[in-house]
Formats: C-alpha cells, sequence, structure tokens
C-alpha cells in the first residue's frame, strides 16, 4: 500500500502540464515517486549522521538533493 495519496501526486503531475493522467500512470508515478524519496531521505540522514544529529535540517535535504540533480 502507497503512502502517498494518489490524488496528490496525479495533481503535481496536472500542475507540471499533463492533461491527463491514466490511472495506471499514478500508479507508477506514486510507486517512483516514493522510492526517489527514501533515497533522498536516506542519503539526508547519512549526511545528518555525519555531523552528529539525529534530526534532519533543511541542508541535509538540499545536500542530498544535489546528489540525484
Amino acid at each position: 500500500m502507497a503512502d502517498l495519496p494518489i490524488a496528490a501526486v496525479t495533481r503535481v503531475a496536472k500542475n507540471a502540464g499533463a492533461e491527463r493522467v491514466g490511472a495506471d500512470a499514478s500508479e507508477i508515478l506514486v510507486q517512483k515517486t516514493e522510492e526517489f524519496l527514501g533515497e533522498l531521505v536516506r542519503e539526508a540522514v547519512k549526511l545528518a549522521n555525519h555531523a552528529g544529529r539525529k534530526t534532519l535540517k533543511e541542508e541535509d535535504i538540499e545536500m542530498a538533493a544535489e546528489k540525484f540533480a
């Protein structure tokens, strides 16, 4: 079961320019988005741990995102 709501991901796709999003496309968008977020957070956690923190900060997310850009 997905943690992200399908409707929210579909709305993001439409805001990015998609006129219509099929049910199958919405499901795979949710799956791929959750996979990406998982990788992003894992990288950010490494950075926070390296800094001696347990709490993720904006800077951890920003630095981790640079890896995927």
